[in-house]
């Protein structure tokens, strides 16, 4: 398989067994880490890290992992570039592919990613967009295998907005990887059907399958893998929130979920998490609308408190994985 050279900007460019590669690669790098073993196998490389929207876990990932290969790293945050401002997306790929052996790319439109990886030059990896985020179904995945050895056939149940960026991305993981996968949402809330039958079409290779339904215990009836994101997501409105509390409050991850699945199953989320008070939105959110939507009158959102800290939850190791499978997405398009 050849991997140089190539950007990484959704799931639907690689194969299954392409991905399987890359999340055997993130082993071997965790692995080596964990034993102190140094891979600075990219000393010679400089990649630039672009932020449209702040994050805590995929920055840092980024820069971790572009460090232990030994690369150096530029960051520029939402006010650190003229991208879209006083320079097209074009033209900034073509002064940023000049310049770095790679570009990572957080930020709002899938269509920005996507003109990055045509003028670069250089590989692109997509951190984040409005449609999807393949960076983090790696580290997802490997989570799973951590706990399950397998991913074929293992039954994933993703709650809440699942025509978001993590419900696409998701979707499209599972049917790659030949998984059992239920979208528990409201109808409004289900994947564009264009991308539903992209993904049964590539089940049909893979047999995986691909469940769309409106019912908490249908959906989470024996299940492997509970599956939660934020409600509202970094850059909307805070108007956007009672509609969505008012669509979603159903649909709280809580332990009448977690019961109804398997004893192991485990609770994954891509955080950051509403899952107490703790929050400045937490807060906020519960003094507005806690009175008239009881569940989430102590901050607790997509999660309640009790099934995020339970033994079923895994989500700081899923989080360090982030580290580890962009490490190996790295290393496998610049090595």
């Amino acid at each position: 398989m050849s991997f140089k050279g190539r950007s990484f900007i959704t799931l639907l460019d690689y194969t299954p067994e392409e991905i399987k590669k890359l999340l055997d690669l993130s082993t071997r790098l965790k692995k080596e880490k964990y034993d102190g073993i140094p891979h600075k196998v990219l000393t010679d490389k400089n990649i630039v890290i672009l932020f449209q929207k702040d994050s805590t876990r995929t920055r840092c990932a980024f820069e971790v992992g572009a460090m232990d290969l030994g690369m150096g790293v530029t960051y520029l945050g939402p006010n650190g570039s003229q991208m879209n401002k006083k320079e097209s997306v074009a033209d900034t790929a073509r002064v940023l592919g000049r310049m770095y052996d790679g570009i990572e790319f957080r930020g709002y439109k899938q269509s920005d990613v996507e003109t990055l990886g045509k003028y670069a030059g250089v590989p692109v990896w997509n951190g984040l967009t409005d449609m999807y985020h393949p960076t983090q179904i790696l580290a997802d995945f490997l989570t799973i295998l951590e706990y399950k050895g397998t991913l074929e056939g293992v039954k994933f149940t993703y709650v809440g907005d699942a025509r978001n960026n993590m419900g696409n991305s998701l979707m499209i993981g599972a049917a790659k990887m030949g998984m059992d996968f239920t979208a528990l949402a409201p109808r409004s809330l289900w994947p564009d059907q264009e991308l539903i039958d992209k993904c049964r079409q590539i089940g049909k290779e893979t047999g995986a399958k691909l469940t769309f339904t409106e019912d908490v215990a249908e959906g989470t009836l024996n299940a492997d893998v509970i599956y939660t994101d934020v409600w509202v997501s970094m850059g909307e409105p805070t108007e956007v929130w009672e509609k969505r509390v008012k669509l979603l409050a159903d649909y709280q991850v809580d332990m009448q979920m977690i019961k109804n699945a398997k004893d192991d199953v485990i609770f994954m989320h891509c955080l950051p998490a509403f899952h107490d008070s703790q929050t400045d939105v937490g807060r906020e959110m519960s003094s507005k609308l806690g009175r008239r939507y009881q569940k989430v009158a102590t901050g607790e959102m997509e999660v309640t408190d009790e099934v995020f800290e339970s033994e079923h939850s895994v989500v700081f190791q899923e989080a360090e994985n982030r580290m580890h499978t962009i490490k190996a997405v790295m290393y496998a398009t610049l090595k």
